[in-house]
């Protein structure tokens, strides 16, 4: 049976079928996926009964697996999961939902924030592969911005101006902004500012985006007020409906977006229901400051 993709939107996200991910894959196959990517920015795939095992053994066709310690405030004691998975769910290690005042669950709550993962690191991610092992009935979706397009449907004074323009971006920030200041110097340390590229260009495709997220607290030479204020009109720009996708997970549904053409944050939900979210993140390989052209 062939791979299939049929997109969602008008701009974006492709709904994958004729593929079972648990297997291994063609060389043939992932090309495919990857061209989908290309074209698309965010895939979707459903009845994947993943293991952690089958999950890391797929994300692998795509490249090398980001080491996700140091982006959160979990010691590895408390970890559910090893280190070459992100546990985005409200579970402890004794999968148990999160007590309200958890210091972890006020952590984890940046992720209702749009952002793109590990913007924070000097490296940012290339993709994120997201597995719905236990779902919520209501809420709790995963929301896709598509910066492509929010490029694109800027004037072209707006283009002209950000074209150079370089960020900052750190935990730091985004935790920041819903109060989130109880951070030791260990993490303050872990967490330092990194500078990224306001406008990327897709190395395939050369097509240019906004790399935009919640953990930029300033641009490299503005006054931060006006810099902070800036990023929030392109932000609330980027992510109007026309540009986004929302999506309801079924159980064993995993996504899979390209972090250097998205946004995307998760909507609130019930949390003294279990929600178990297994992600996968592929490493990427270039500095945004001195990305090359496609």
């Amino acid at each position: 049976m062939p791979i299939t993709i049929n997109r969602l939107t008008d701009i974006f996200v492709g709904d994958v079928s004729g593929i079972d991910i648990t297997r291994p894959l063609t060389a043939e196959q992932v090309a495919i996926l990857e061209a989908g990517l290309d074209r698309d920015a965010v895939l979707v795939f459903h009845d994947q009964a993943l293991t952690d095992e089958q999950q890391k053994a797929f994300s692998r066709n795509f490249g090398a697996l980001e080491n996700t310690a140091g982006g959160n405030v979990t010691k590895a004691a408390d970890r559910r999961l090893d280190v070459e998975m992100a546990d985005v769910s409200n579970l402890d290690a004794n999968n148990k939902p999160f007590a309200r005042d958890d210091r972890r669950r006020m952590f984890n709550l940046g992720n209702r924030l749009w952002h793109s993962d590990s913007s924070y690191r000097a490296i940012p991610a290339k993709y994120s592969l997201l597995s719905g092992r236990v779902v919520v009935d209501h809420g709790g979706r995963t929301e896709f911005a598509d910066m492509r397009a929010a490029y694109d449907a800027l004037d072209a004074g707006t283009k002209t101006e950000i074209e150079n323009l370089v960020c900052e971006h750190s935990l730091i920030h985004s935790r920041g902004t819903l109060g989130f200041t109880d951070l030791s110097a260990e993490e303050l340390a872990m967490f330092k500012p990194v500078r990224q590229r306001l406008v990327r260009t897709h190395p395939v495709t050369g097509r240019k985006s906004l790399f935009l997220s919640s953990h930029i607290g300033t641009i490299v030479g503005w006054p931060v007020p006006e810099a902070r204020a800036f990023i929030r009109d392109l932000t609330e720009h980027a992510t109007r409906p026309s540009f986004t996708y929302s999506h309801q997970w079924k159980q064993y549904d995993l996504v899979i977006w390209d972090n250097r053409q998205t946004m995307h944050r998760v909507t609130r939900f019930d949390e003294t229901q279990i929600r178990d979210m297994r992600r996968t993140t592929i490493a990427g390989d270039q500095v945004t400051v001195e990305q090359l052209a496609a």
